[in-house]
């Protein structure tokens, strides 16, 4: 899963990045001190794993794992190269989602480059650019369509599509605010607009609103982030670079003293899944107890195709129990199947969270 971290410069998305990925990209007081992404993966964190680690006694543990990109700060006319505009556009369409950091604090010592704080300003000037950049496309596409048009009379259903995803787009509002058919859906994806990929906006705010869901520039995030359906989070990039030094022990208790629930990173990893629909099964034994990240709707066969292709292919049943299960039989399977709780599923199996999973296939 890669998700790239844009914003306007100097709102904290390099520190922000820095402290949540350890990756050391250069955090400065100007614009573009980023201009080649940044790459960092992170750990999705996961509370089940120890448990199971322990109950196991397993030789290794692996999480599973978001990769994030720190992508250059973004001005106006980037659409038309201004700034790097290009390069950023191209690094965002390597993205699965887009993490949108929002400077909703106030600090002189931190220039704003467009000299005063306004969060919907700097929300609009991201958006306009990749909504320009996305009409060149579809301009683009819709000639070619309408030239294929004349030998091919199935394509005129496409071409109104587009038309109409254009239309939307020339109002200034981004892809992803649609309103569409699941049909029409897949074919306005399968075009790669960069106003159609899943957005969260992270909300940047001060030390002295960390504790704080909300003020005056949180609840216009909020409100804006509402008319097309967008997550936002609350972080402090400042907070999170001060825990990025401390061992994770030290973290509950500084993120305790300072009467904060969980952490930035926590609050995206959750964000993320929710935006991308994602879950985690799980595998556990003595070699090693593992997440796995599948979507929302994956059959029991899919799954074992994340392990590994043979599995897939001679896919036989799945030994399945919920992990809240298996932890009340305290991890032992002997207990869990006397209890009737090992389920054998079949092909037609949904996998749901949290579902600890042996596969039985043919080599």
């Amino acid at each position: 899963m890669k998700l790239g971290i844009v914003g306007l410069p100097n709102v904290g998305k390099s520190t922000l990045f820095n402290a949540i990925t350890k990756a050391g990209a250069e955090a400065a007081n100007y614009p573009f001190c980023t201009i080649e992404p940044n790459v960092g993966v992170v750990t999705v964190p996961d509370e089940r794993l120890k448990v199971l680690h322990e109950m196991y006694n397993s030789k290794k543990t692996i999480y599973t794992t978001i990769e994030f990109y720190d992508i250059a700060g973004l001005v106006k006319g980037a659409s038309k190269g201004e700034g790097l505009g290009n390069k950023f556009l191209g690094h965002i369409r390597e993205v699965a989602a887009i993490v949108h950091v929002v400077r909703c604090f106030d600090d002189p010592n931190v220039v704003h480059v467009d000299g005063t704080i306004n969060p919907l300003s700097d929300i609009e000037t991201i958006n306009m650019e990749l909504i320009l950049s996305d009409m060149e496309v579809l301009e683009r596409r819709i000639q070619k369509t309408t030239k294929n048009l004349k030998g091919d009379k199935s394509l005129q259903k496409e071409l109104d599509l587009l038309k109409r995803v254009n239309d939307f787009l020339g109002e200034g509002k981004s892809a992803r605010a649609m309103e569409l058919e699941e049909e029409e859906a897949e074919f306005v994806k399968s075009l790669d607009l960069l106003s159609y990929k899943p957005i969260i906006y992270a909300a940047n705010v001060s030390e002295e609103d960390a504790t704080a869901e909300d003020n005056e520039y949180i609840r216009q995030v909020r409100e804006f982030a509402a008319t097309e359906g967008s997550d936002v989070v609350v972080v402090c990039a400042k907070i999170e670079a001060e825990m990025a030094e401390l061992e994770d022990d030290e973290k509950a208790m500084f993120l305790e003293e300072l009467g904060i629930a969980e952490s930035g990173l926590d609050k995206l990893v959750k964000a993320s899944y929710h935006l991308l629909d994602l879950i985690s099964f799980l595998t556990a034994g003595e070699p090693e107890v593992r997440a796995w990240t599948i979507k929302r709707g994956t059959k029991a066969p899919g799954a074992a195709g994340k392990i590994h292709t043979d599995f897939e292919k001679g896919f036989i049943r799945a030994e399945t129990i919920a992990y809240d299960k298996l932890i009340e039989c305290g991890g032992n399977l002997a207990t869990a199947k006397e209890k009737g709780l090992i389920r054998s599923e079949g092909k037609e199996y949904v996998v749901k969270d949290g579902d600890v999973m042996h596969f039985l296939f043919n080599v």
